[in-house]
């Protein structure tokens, strides 16, 4: 019995992502809370568990993302890498989301090209 994979969102450069995010696109973080602690926070992004992700983008329902307004609008979904955020973005097309992206590179990308971040949180 073979599983079967279903298809990803596109893979855009950082850069892109965040003219994106800057023209109104939902941004959602799906890294997991270790991540974000190691690595830093994205201010702009609305942080959603891979877990929860069926329910967070169910338009119109209780639990649903405040910020969702229907299956035509913009997402731009990131992870640590697209490992990650491709599974997410599948799931999203297969709900009928029909403009969904995620970011090449993940996060390091989304940093790297110098876009806002928060710098994590030391233990101390």
């Amino acid at each position: 019995m073979s599983e079967t994979t279903l298809p990803e969102a596109p893979l855009v450069d950082a850069e892109t992502a965040g003219r994106a995010v800057a023209g109104g696109a939902l941004f959602v973080d799906v890294r997991s809370d270790a991540g974000r602690a190691a690595h830093g926070e994205l201010p702009q992004a609305v942080v959603v568990a891979k877990t929860d992700v069926g329910r967070k983008f169910a338009v119109g329902e209780p639990g649903a993302l405040e910020q969702l307004t229907d299956k035509d609008q913009e997402i731009v979904v990131i992870c640590g890498s697209p490992a990650g955020s491709g599974p997410v973005t599948a799931e999203l097309l297969a709900a009928g989301f029909t403009n969904v992206v995620q970011v090449d590179g993940g996060f390091p990308a989304w940093k790297a090209a110098g876009l806002a971040t928060e710098e994590p949180v030391q233990a101390g």
